[in-house]
């Protein structure tokens, strides 16, 4: 049996018009009318605190929990996602901005910033490379640059970052000399970004061998990059030991760590060459002991 129902003109009214009432009672209220889909009121201030028994670490703490809590520490690298509470060490000396983000419903963030003062840096964790950061002309004034080819190839100091370009097959370095302890591991990173290098390498040597002027450097390789071996091509940016390559020669394996048999100075040497090296950035250069 077939049943066919017609309505008539106002039926059919009166039908949209409860279709339309169903509809709107369930749309969400308009943010801000006390429905609870947002807070514009975050608190994002946190406090530090001092481990009392542990170099240079400090324990931050957020007043509150929220669907989002992020920490930038004042590094360079921005924020991360962490938790209400935040152990983090800091080896070297310095100032601090630290900055704590809470993201609450609806996506509304807002964000707290403190400065901390490191005052010492560790003695073991702390950077012993001067002038990695490249800021000015006392941190440019800890590195000798090592002429290798009679041109081609340059370092040029910038304002926070130091760069390296080359042609013809021509290489240039920079050094600085280090004094270090004999069977203690130390780790050997910085930033580095480039693009567009082709028939390029880009080495990082510690070893007690003397830097000779004009003379080319090729004594403890820790790492680096190098577009024959796939690495340093196209565009690149992050740590030279996420982003290189190359073997270590103490450890025979892809590695930043270093060890010396005696204790004594030896030369942190950064060497760069090519035959397209259009440019290699280097930053926050650093040479740590490990605990």
């Amino acid at each position: 049996m077939n049943l066919n129902i017609k309505l008539n003109k106002g039926s059919r009214f009166l039908s949209l018009g409860v279709v339309m009432a169903f509809l709107c009672a369930c749309q969400p209220d308009e943010l801000g009318d006390g429905n609870g889909l947002y807070n514009d009121n975050l608190d994002a201030s946190f406090t530090i605190t001092p481990v009392s028994d542990a170099n240079n670490t400090y324990v931050l703490t957020a007043n509150e929990s929220y669907i989002s809590s992020n920490w930038d520490l004042g590094l360079g690298a921005g924020f991360y996602s962490g938790g209400q509470s935040e152990d983090i060490f800091l080896p070297d000396a310095g100032t601090y901005t630290i900055s704590h983000q809470v993201i609450g419903k609806g996506g509304i963030s807002n964000s707290v910033s403190q400065e901390l003062e490191v005052a010492v840096s560790d003695p073991v964790s702390g950077n012993i490379v001067l002038g990695g950061k490249f800021e000015d002309t006392s941190d440019y004034d800890q590195w000798t640059v090592l002429n290798i080819s009679d041109s081609g190839a340059y370092w040029v100091f910038n304002e926070g970052s130091a760069t390296v370009v080359a042609s013809g097959y021509s290489q240039q370095a920079i050094y600085q000399a280090i004094d270090v302890v004999a069977g203690q591991t130390y780790t050997i990173d910085m930033l580095v970004s480039g693009e567009s290098n082709d028939e390029t390498w880009f080495e990082v040597m510690a070893s007690s061998e003397v830097p000779t002027q004009g003379q080319d450097y090729a004594n403890g390789l820790v790492m680096g990059l190098n577009t024959w071996n796939g690495c340093g091509t196209g565009s690149f940016s992050g740590l030279l030991s996420n982003v290189g390559c190359l073997t270590n020669s103490n450890s025979g394996i892809v590695s930043n760590s270093v060890t010396f048999e005696t204790s004594g100075t030896i030369y942190l040497v950064i060497k760069c060459g090519g035959n397209q090296t259009s440019g290699v950035n280097i930053t926050n250069v650093e040479m740590r002991g490990s605990n």
